[in-house]
This record gives structure tokens, C-alpha cells and sequence, in this order.
């Protein structure tokens, strides 16, 4: 029986290849761009590379600065004096990590000059930092305290500016700093990995940025385990009250927030102040998005069913006049809607992992290595097939209860 259902959709694809070719297009494009997007989203809110350890870690990128009058604010990346006298010590947090930029910056050589983006580091950094190492090391806790003219290049960094000749041992002169590179690093565009050039953060020109309220800082503070998290983010918020500014009457009070990587991007669009800025709600923002998405080519859907159905009154009213059931008829229309389904899923996460590539491959985003979630390929698809199934099932269903009489005379 069920090969007599495949044999007849089969026929019917291929007398109708107009409708067959429309519907798969609407599946194939739904499904790819909620591939495509999702999967870049997940690449930048829950990465499973370089910072695959951030369901463990929070940081903290913007404070507040004011006064009891309210007539003075300032809200910009930590100080490094933040982060070296409040944060460094806090109970419970295994590592405490600083990072600055990425800045511009130019490389001279042989002549030339290359913009580059550079960080400057500390040793906790490197240790909340999973970053594949391709050749040499990475910097450590001496390179750090020594302040140690050393830095570590991504491979694309490395090749462009060495070529073929291994980088390992080579100097890279920025602004007339001279830095001999230890390490060859994997490409990484995550936030806090993003970077072509990393040095110890002691190797500024000058020790003012030991002495700075506000910068261009942000910590990263990484716990045991996820559970730890709630806790530490209320810990950040006491530790603001305790933050003073000698002598500086604008600035008095202090506020800090300690949040995940979807809480930042959350925080910049709502401002909020509260420990939640309201991620929970762009999360559901962005996921009702989707859904409207996938409604409109899904009532697409419906119309082009609706249609194709009623034309087929007659063939209905043939195979209802030879004994056929309702059941059976509205059988045979709900799983030609399946298979066409199917069939755009299928190309679909093909035609995805060849956009993805095309992006990793054409750089319009540079360092961009993105893994296609296979999770959302399932839920997109089943949501796919449900609309599939109810765009086919009442119209069918109506047909399929015709009096063959009717029904061959082309009557709905």
C-alpha cells in the first residue's frame, strides 16, 4: 500500500512540476536561512571552539560611574586598576582574566605597513582561553610579570606577514615596539578570542593604564562549575558599592554587572541596570521572529495546497467511484505534502553547509568558522513538516469526503 502512495506522489510531482518546484523553493529557503542564521548566532551567544568554556565564565565590560547628585555619568570598559584591585581576589572564582580591544594597530616591515587588531593580555586570560595552538606556546604568567616583549599571531597573521618562513622567533615592530613572536594560533572570531595580535598587557609604552578607572578592559571571571554563576553575578554587583575614586567628586558611586555573552549584547540594547537585563527577552524575540519567518512561506503553502487540491476533484471522484476511502484519499494528499517537505529538508541543509563554507571561505567575516546546528535542522524541518501536514490535511480531508458524482464534475 505504501509503495502505491510513493508511485502515485511520484506521478503527481512529475505532472505538476511548476507546483512542485515553487513548494520545494519555499521549504528550501525557509530552512536555509533560519540554518544560516541560527547557526551564526550560536557561533556568537554559545560557541563551541576557542571559548567553549563560557557556560562557565561571565564578564564584565561596561561600569557606571556617577555621582549622589546624578549630575555626572560615564559608562565605559573597565580600568585595568578595576580589575586588578576589586576583581582579581573574589571568592569562589577559579580564574580571573583581563583583556584589552582589540585596538588598531600597524606593523611595520620590510618597508610596509599592516593593520592589524591587537590585544593586550594577561596570563589568566590564556587559561579561560581554549585557543588551538599551531606552533610555540601561548604567553604565560612570567611573560606577564617580567613584561616580556613576546606575542602570539593568529595563521592567517602569520602567513601574511611571514609568508611561507616559519613565524616562530621572528620580530614584529608595532609603533617602534619590537615583539618577537612564541606562537601560531588558529584563526577565531569569537568576542572575547577575536584578535590577530595578542602581547603581554605589561608591555604598554607607559604603566598609566595600572593607575585607570575607566579603559578599555574587560574582565572575564570563570567559576568551577555553571552553578556557580547566579552567585557570582550578585558577588559583582556588592563589589560596585565597594568601588571608590580618591579624590574625584564627579564619580562616587559605582555599578557593575557581570554577565554572559548574550547578556552584553542584551544590556547594550535595553541599558538596563538590573542583574537580568532582559536576554530572556530577545531570546524570545528572536525565536518569535523565526516563527513569523516560517508562518509566511507556510500559508504559501496552504494557497498552493488548497489549489492543487480542488483541480484534482476529478481524479478524486475517479479513485472514490473504484472504492477508495476517505481516509485512504486524504491519506495519499497529506503524504505528498510530507515528501515534498522531506525532499526541501534535505536539499536544504545542503544548500546551508554550502552557504556556511562559502562564508568561511569568501571572508566578508573574517576568522568565521561556524558548525550547522543539526538540532535546529531537526526542529526547523518538523516544524516544516507539521505546517506540511495541516496545509494538506483539511483540504484534503474536505476533497476527499466528496460525492464522487460531485467530484467528478469538478464540484468543491
Amino acid at each position: 500500500m505504501l509503495m502505491n502512495y510513493l508511485r502515485t506522489a511520484w506521478a503527481v510531482f512529475q505532472r505538476r512540476k511548476l507546483f512542485t518546484a515553487i513548494n520545494l523553493l519555499c521549504i528550501v529557503l525557509t530552512l536555509v536561512v533560519l540554518l544560516v542564521v541560527t547557526a551564526l548566532l550560536q557561533e556568537g551567544f554559545f560557541p563551541t571552539g576557542v571559548e567553549h568554556r563560557s557556560d562557565r565564565f561571565l564578564q564584565i565590560s561596561l561600569m557606571e560611574s556617577t555621582n549622589q547628585k546624578g549630575d555626572s555619568l560615564r559608562r565605559s570598559p573597565l580600568g585595568y586598576k578595576v580589575i586588578d584591585k576589586y576583581l582579581k581576589d573574589i571568592p569562589g572564582v577559579e580564574v580571573v582574566g583581563a583583556s584589552a580591544g582589540p585596538d588598531e594597530a600597524h606593523v611595520y616591515r620590510n618597508g610596509g605597513v599592516t593593520d592589524i587588531k591587537l590585544r593586550h593580555t594577561d596570563a589568566g586570560y590564556w587559561q579561560i582561553m581554549d585557543f588551538k595552538v599551531l606552533a610555540g606556546r601561548v604567553l604565560d604568567a612570567e611573560d606577564v610579570d617580567k613584561g616580556r616583549m613576546v606575542a602570539v599571531l593568529t595563521a592567517s597573521m602569520a602567513r601574511k606577514l611571514f609568508g611561507s618562513v616559519g613565524a616562530l622567533g621572528e620580530k614584529v615592530d608595532i609603533g617602534g615596539q619590537v615583539f618577537e613572536v612564541v606562537g601560531v594560533v588558529e584563526d577565531a572570531l569569537h568576542f572575547n578570542a577575536f584578535s590577530d595580535m595578542w602581547v603581554p598587557v605589561t608591555t604598554y609604552p607607559s604603566s598609566e593604564f595600572r593607575h585607570q578607572m575607566s579603559g578599555n578592559f574587560t574582565a572575564m571571571l570563570m567559576t568551577r562549575t555553571p552553578d556557580e554563576l547566579p552567585a557570582l553575578r550578585q558577588r559583582v554587583v556588592d563589589i560596585a558599592k565597594t568601588i571608590t575614586f580618591g579624590d574625584d567628586p564627579d564619580y562616587t558611586i559605582a555599578r557593575m554587572w557581570a554577565d554572559s555573552k548574550i547578556d552584553v549584547v542584551a544590556r547594550s540594547i535595553t541599558s538596563s541596570r538590573e542583574i537580568d537585563p532582559g536576554s530572556g527577552k530577545i531570546i524570545a524575540g528572536i525565536a518569535t521572529f523565526m516563527m513569523v519567518f516560517m508562518l509566511l512561506p507556510a500559508l504559501n503553502l496552504v494557497n498552493l495546497n488548497v489549489g492543487r487540491i480542488m483541480e484534482r476533484s476529478t481524479e478524486i471522484g475517479v479513485r472514490k467511484a473504484f472504492g477508495a476511502s476517505s481516509s485512504q484519499l486524504a491519506l495519499q494528499l497529506v503524504l505528498e505534502n510530507v515528501l515534498l517537505c522531506l525532499a526541501g529538508g534535505a536539499i536544504a541543509l545542503l544548500v546551508a553547509r554550502c552557504v556556511l563554507w562559502w562564508l568561511e571561505a569568501a571572508g566578508p567575516i573574517r576568522y568565521l568558522k561556524v558548525e550547522m546546528s543539526l538540532a535546529v535542522f531537526g526542529w526547523g524541518l518538523l516544524i516544516t513538516l507539521v505546517f506540511g501536514v495541516l496545509s494538506g490535511l483539511i483540504p484534503a480531508w474536505k476533497m476527499s469526503r466528496l460525492d464522487p458524482v460531485h467530484a467528478l464534475k469538478g464540484a468543491a
